[in-house]
């Protein structure tokens, strides 16, 4: 009962899709002036990354919440307020330029790998979940590279 279902694991997939291309533009000038001339400068470079990167973290502080909302009595209380750190992170550590951005949005991803892991181990996310955000995760943390190093 392991398996991702097929919507959940096509939708995640194409959630990736705003990492790697800013990965790709960021390391492919050509792509970055394709994306420049066609689709502006939001949607190129560490910009569309750091900005979908604290959108996708406050998402996912809704999805924990939702699991939050499984749960009963100190457990309930202590899953809601987990559940609002991801997007209170992304809103206090986006800034200082795009190489810290890029660096907190890892530190976030990782503890949002943390907070999935302890949802899943009270049995508040389904089964699969875990094999799921190890992927988002790993494919997320590696996409900010281009612009770390």
């Amino acid at each position: 009962m392991n398996a991702i279902p097929r919507s959940a694991l096509i939708l995640s997939l194409a959630g990736l899709i705003p990492f790697l291309w800013g990965a790709a533009t960021v390391m492919r000038p050509e792509l970055a002036a394709w994306g420049l001339s066609n689709i502006g400068p939001r949607f190129v470079g560490p910009y569309v990354q750091l900005f979908y990167g604290a959108v996708i973290l406050s998402f996912m502080s809704g999805v924990l919440w939702g699991f939050a909302t499984k749960a009963t009595g100190r457990t309930a209380t202590a899953g809601y307020v987990l559940s609002v750190v991801p997007a209170l992170w992304a809103f206090f550590m986006t800034g200082g330029g795009p190489t810290a951005a890029a660096v907190n949005l890892i530190v976030g991803f990782l503890a949002l790998l943390l907070l999935d892991w302890h949802f899943w181990r009270l049995a508040l996310a389904p089964p699969w979940w875990m094999h799921l955000r190890v992927i988002l995760t790993a494919v997320v943390v590696f996409s900010f590279f281009p612009v770390v190093f």
